[in-house]
């Protein structure tokens, strides 16, 4: 048995600010992947996926019946291939920001969601919102609060505008040049983060008056811009933005950037190589850089692995 590959994701901008409403833009990436699968004879790995999906269904069975209206399972299947060892089989590093749980979800979504929504028909906007409330809900299980969004990727492969809550939509983003100098990367932190304690150091600050004031009039701001500057193709007026977003970033979510790499961090924003961002909740995992020469930013992180992710 092997199931249908799911890919990881990126949210290239919108972490945290989606939360309060900002902007956001999410394209799937498809250098990792995951899809349901039995072995003969299961690694230790594979073991220990199987005893997280027996978890994961009694969840969704509590879920079912406490919201038989948002999503119902046939759980029946679904217990009776847990039972019989089924796992997920990942390449997509877990606590990395590009979306391990996401890809899981959509891959139970789609195999055992019972008159499930497919990418198939005409996805209105209350579609989409209906799946990503859905998936809101099951990814609880593995982060406490959701957005639903890294599912709604992983389950559509395609890149997802976020205009609101309430107002999601599929887009097109400019094609990659595959030789060009401008480029998206991610950089391997080395460090496993997690997003529970990430996200609560967060809602923790949104109780201080200053910080819902720097979220609204910078962070928010220069979110919405550089959404707007990628989607619109002006990589002049991206690079501007990005800058002073990297900037806000360092200055106002220290907790969520591994120390070791503040000054790599400051150093992008006073040589401006490249400019660095959260990926996800941060904490470790990969961090995000965008440059406007891929081979300057190359040489000037030279001891760290970059991973380019779009080239323009």
């Amino acid at each position: 048995m092997k199931g249908p590959l799911f890919y990881s994701k990126i949210l290239l901008f919108g972490e945290y600010g989606i939360i309060r409403d900002s902007k956001g833009l999410s394209i799937p990436y498809n250098f990792y992947n995951g899809a349901l699968k039995r072995d003969e004879d299961p690694s230790p790995q594979a073991i220990a996926s199987n005893a997280s999906l027996k978890r994961f269904a009694d969840y969704l069975e509590t879920l079912q019946n406490e919201q038989p209206e948002l999503v119902t399972f046939n759980l029946t299947e679904l217990k009776s291939d847990i039972e019989t060892g089924m796992y997920f089989d990942s390449s997509i590093p877990q606590g990395y920001g590009v979306g391990s749980s996401g890809a899981l979800v959509a891959a139970i979504y789609d195999k055992y969601a019972q008159d499930k929504i497919t990418v198939l028909e005409n996805l209105t906007r209350e579609k989409l919102l209906q799946l990503k409330n859905i998936f809101s809900q099951m990814e609880s299980f593995f982060h406490g609060k959701s957005s639903g969004l890294d599912p709604l990727n992983s389950y559509l492969s395609i890149p997802i505008l976020i205009n609101s809550k309430d107002n999601i939509e599929a887009t097109g983003i400019p094609n990659q040049i595959l030789d060009g100098k401008g480029a998206v990367f991610l950089l391997d932190s080395g460090i496993v983060g997690e997003t529970a304690p990430m996200v609560s150091i967060f809602m923790e600050n949104l109780k201080d008056k200053g910080f819902r004031t720097m979220l609204k009039n910078q962070f928010v701001k220069y979110t919405d811009a550089c959404v707007e500057n990628f989607l619109g193709g002006d990589m002049k007026a991206l690079f501007m933005n990005t800058k002073k977003l990297s900037s806000v970033v360092l200055n106002n979510f220290k907790p969520m950037i591994p120390e070791q790499f503040h000054a790599i961090w400051q150093k992008g924003i006073d040589t401006n190589d490249y400019y660095l961002k959260l990926c996800g909740s941060g904490g470790g995992g990969y961090i995000l850089g965008f440059t406007e020469d891929l081979e300057r930013a190359k040489l000037s992180l030279k001891d760290y692995k970059l991973e380019v992710v779009y080239q323009f």
